[in-house]
């Protein structure tokens, strides 16, 4: 059974509501399946401490069924949660009536001291310690929060790379589908190049996250108006252009590439962009594909996120208004596109020297 928050909430979602996403929907309880008996598993390192393994669970199913969090960020938060858990286990500590906010300051100091974990990463933890322990009033299971005496670690923001334009331009051109040499299955290796080409300059050309890449279907791409309808964090929904050069190479793949990959035994579902095997491009895939073709281009490792800096980089620098560039990035808070969206200092002095009176 799905776990709901008490009545006194009125049906909202703390923490959705404290993350300013929308309030989630509440599924109904579906029957369990009968199953066969199995052989009991042997239990893995990675297990949570039995002692804690009900709270776990409990918290696991409330965040994935109410406040409808992506696969990828509920296991970061059953990572952590986990990680607290059979900490807290060690130093004693069986329920959660019994953590003090000590035990949770040495939890965090352990992460940046013991296993020198960066301060956005223990901020991660923190994140994962807040919401757990929301969570816990809100049930009824803690009269108190502990967590509400602990700071936030100072972060470093770390900036990925950015490629200049003629870097970006040397990376697409790079991926050419008519130097692919003549070989057996020559066919599905231009196929795979023009693919590659179509993510590339899909990427580049609209600041898409890896994971956005992954899940654009078919549908997704609005001709007519020249834009892709993206789902982001939050099931967030956002209309992003993407240009004449990427409509190109979108429009080749779609007519030359994909129907090539497609097999009938595979499952389609409609994504746009398909692997070798014919099934929808994961998100590791799609890391390897930018990592190959940056290290075939001599670029160095780059990683899809340089992609995406780049493309809000070189839009400042042309001049875009940094709130046009949230709303591109799907950012909620202007505070974090100012993180992605550098502009270096050469740029700016040769903007003030151009426009200010006294300069």
């Amino acid at each position: 059974m799905p776990f709901h928050a008490p009545a006194s909430d009125a049906g909202a979602c703390f923490f959705c509501a404290s993350a300013g996403r929308p309030r989630p929907i509440f599924l109904k309880a579906v029957p369990q399946r009968s199953r066969q008996p199995k052989p009991p598993a042997a239990p893995e390192p990675s297990s949570v401490a039995p002692c804690f393994a009900p709270v776990q669970k409990r918290f696991l199913t409330y965040l994935r069924v109410e406040a409808g969090l992506s696969k990828a960020t509920l296991e970061a938060y059953a990572r952590d949660a986990r990680e607290l858990f059979n900490e807290l286990a060690d130093d004693g500590v069986r329920t959660p009536s019994d953590i003090a906010p000590r035990h949770l300051s040495q939890h965090l100091a352990r992460l940046s001291s013991v296993r020198k974990m960066a301060p956005s990463s223990v901020a991660r933890h923190l994140a994962t310690i807040r919401v757990l322990f929301r969570w816990l009033v809100a049930t009824g299971q803690l009269q108190d929060d502990p967590s509400h005496v602990l700071d936030q670690p100072t972060r470093w923001k770390k900036l990925p790379g950015v490629l200049s334009p003629a870097q970006m331009r040397k990376l697409l051109e790079s991926v050419d589908p008519a130097s692919v040499p003549p070989r057996q299955g020559e066919g599905v290796a231009r196929a795979l190049a023009v693919r590659d080409r179509a993510i590339l300059e899909l990427m580049y050309a609209s600041g898409l996250r890896a994971s956005e890449v992954g899940a654009v279907r078919a549908g997704d791409v609005i001709d007519d108006l020249s834009v892709v309808r993206l789902t982001g964090k939050g099931d967030k929904q956002r209309l992003v252009p993407y240009g004449v050069a990427a409509r190109l190479w979108i429009d080749r793949y779609r007519a030359e590439a994909r129907p090539l990959l497609r097999r009938p035994d595979a499952r389609d579902d409609g994504r746009l962009f398909l692997s070798r095997t014919g099934r929808p491009i994961e998100r590791v895939a799609l890391w390897q594909i930018v990592r190959r073709r940056a290290g075939a281009a001599g670029l160095g490792k780059i990683h899809p996120h340089v992609l995406r800096h780049s493309f809000a980089t070189h839009l400042l620098v042309g001049g875009a208004d940094l709130r046009v560039v949230q709303e591109l990035l799907g950012h909620a808070d202007i505070a974090t596109t100012q993180i992605y969206t550098h502009v270096d200092r050469s740029h700016l002095r040769d903007v003030h020297k151009r426009h200010h009176p006294r300069a």
